[in-house]
């Protein structure tokens, strides 16, 4: 089984190239997703959560209020290092279950592991290739205040918050340029794919 990360800044067009390449036949592990089990009401994620940030991080109906919580750690480096060394360890535990499984049911597919915070985590993964997904800082920037409605101050603290670009790059096996259309970054996923396919051919 070939392992693949996948990260790239905030609005670097994530979800468009994981859903690529699930179209073209990977399996997708979203940590984004494996980040909200692993505070589901009642894990100890969450309870450790409450405890270092308060109940008001709760909703009534037991979930974290993410909005609540992003206000506080976006503000403030050491609080988002705390919820991040919180967070991070159960999340990789959910990652490895699912790596594992996947490498049990499918050992000659492709996994990608759609991990926006790949280079700021303290886990480290095993992986085979990793793909950078790279767009200028003001096009991230645009597509957060435009698509999401983010408010331009928080669209700039989320961009400040993550790792550099240049941090990024460092790490990477592959690189998307994602700060053009739909249609050419799909074709870079495309090629991208192949020569995955061939890597994986040849171990």
């Amino acid at each position: 089984m070939l392992l693949v990360g996948l990260t790239g800044g905030i609005g670097a067009g994530k979800s468009t190239v994981a859903a690529e390449f699930a179209r073209l036949g990977a399996r997708i592990i979203d940590s984004d997703a494996l980040a909200r089990d692993a505070v589901a009401p009642g894990s100890e994620a969450l309870h450790q959560l409450v405890a270092a940030f308060g109940q008001e991080i709760v909703l009534p109906d037991g979930s974290l209020n993410r909005p609540a919580l992003g206000a506080i750690v976006f503000k403030d480096e050491q609080a988002r290092l705390l919820l991040e060394s919180i967070v991070h360890p159960a999340v990789r535990a959910l990652s490895d279950a699912a790596i594992a499984s996947y490498r049990a049911s499918d050992p000659s597919g492709v996994v990608v592991y759609d991990i926006p915070l790949l280079v700021e985590s303290k886990n480290a993964y095993d992986f085979d290739r990793i793909v950078v997904l790279s767009a200028p800082a003001a096009i991230r920037r645009a597509r957060l205040i435009e698509l999401r409605a983010m408010d331009p101050a928080e669209a700039d603290r989320r961009i400040a918050a993550q790792a550099t670009e240049d941090q990024r790059l460092a790490v990477a096996t592959d690189v998307i340029d994602t700060g053009g259309s739909l249609a050419d970054t799909l074709n870079q996923v495309q090629d991208v794919w192949h020569s995955l396919r061939e890597t994986q051919g040849n171990i």
